[in-house]
């Protein structure tokens, strides 16, 4: 391998072209892609994502038992798919979600990597999913000639809001995360009340673009406090206490009251991510903010982010993953496999196993 600089960063040029198998199974999309490098052209060959929405949309959320056991025919779908008649024979490496995720989920993508690593004797890279969204605003190809130490990473999920200071490839420093509740769960669990379709948060999205945003007045949890932590339960119980004032009203809820609440809590959310993101620039100097996570597909919370960052520093990269890769998929898992795989960092298919807790 030889070494090549850009823009301050260093990293190892591949000459012959390699291929990563990548396997996503934290939740409930099932997932396979591959991702083919060539000196420095990183490009996503296939992304193949089967959703379970329509399954767990009868539960109001995601069962676990149920999620896992569909994973099984869409995992054996997927990979007859993306591999075809060649099956391994181009693949040089395995990346596999070790966690965090639903142990039960992981387990199904986890034995599908080990399995086809023991057969073929590939090498297995364990894939840290948090670090996967990281790598999910990395695959723009526009992205790759920006991305220059040290970047400001804010994730925001159904499961997790943290942000994270990235200072090289697979080093990070957690610097603030939710106490309780994500941004993502906020939105999901107050658009259940509300009686909205899961998941929630593109229907509260949805009706806040005609809502009044300053109709409600929704607490910003912890957002004085000097840390970088974030808190979302509190919100989550102001939208339910003013939701059963709503319940109340003469001839009940009405859509604008809908309309309004949702515009309410959005501000509330994505004013208390903003101003957590900018304190964070303020206190740590980056050369870029990515965002990323499912939550980043919120339009209003990704204008209002770069507009705020605009006013803060000029000079800011801002990284969003793009849209085909914000939700969980395979491609940012290769893309975190590919980071390690040029560190060296592959596994023996023995000692791989679900880390269901994992975090930074």
């Amino acid at each position: 391998m030889k070494r090549h600089c850009q823009r301050g960063v260093y990293y190892d040029v591949v000459l012959s072209m390699k291929r990563i198998l990548a396997i996503e199974t934290s939740c409930d999309e099932t997932a396979v892609a591959i991702l083919a490098f060539e000196k420095q052209a990183v490009k996503v060959k296939k992304n193949l994502v089967s959703s379970q929405i329509p399954i767990h949309q009868k539960y109001g959320g995601v069962v676990p038992e149920i999620a896992a056991r569909n994973h099984v025919p869409e995992m054996v779908h997927l990979l007859d798919v993306a591999l075809g008649k060649d099956h391994l024979k181009h693949i040089d490496a395995i990346a596999v979600t070790e966690g965090p995720g639903l142990s039960i989920a992981l387990r199904i993508g986890l034995e599908a990597a080990r399995v086809l690593s023991f057969l073929s004797g590939k090498p297995v890279i364990g894939v840290n999913h948090l670090e996967g969204h990281i790598a999910s605003a990395w695959l723009d190809a526009k992205a790759q000639k920006q991305w220059a130490f040290p970047i400001l990473v804010l994730i925001v999920s159904g499961g997790h809001t943290e942000l994270v200071l990235m200072k090289d490839f697979g080093t990070y420093r957690l610097l603030g995360e939710t106490r309780d509740d994500a941004a993502g769960e906020a939105f999901d669990k107050s658009a259940k009340l509300m009686g909205l379709p899961y998941p929630g948060g593109p229907q509260i999205s949805k009706l806040a673009e005609t809502g009044d945003r300053q109709a409600f007045d929704l607490p910003r949890p912890m957002l004085r406090d000097a840390n970088l932590d974030f808190s979302f339960s509190g919100l989550k119980s102001a939208v339910r206490r003013e939701w059963e004032k709503l319940q109340k009203a003469p001839g009940g809820v009405s859509e604008k009251m809908k309309q309004d609440l949702a515009a309410s809590l959005e501000e509330a959310i994505v004013d208390t991510l903003v101003q957590k993101t900018i304190k964070a620039v303020e206190k740590y100097p980056v050369k870029g903010v990515a965002l990323v996570g499912g939550v980043s597909a919120n339009t209003y919370l990704r204008s209002q982010l770069k507009a705020a960052l605009k006013r803060t520093d000029k000079t800011l990269s801002f990284f969003p993953s793009d849209k085909k890769y914000m939700t969980d998929n395979a491609a940012m898992i290769a893309a975190a496999g590919y980071w390690k795989l040029k560190q060296g960092k592959t596994m023996n298919w023995k000692k791989l196993d679900v880390r269901p807790e994992m975090n930074f």
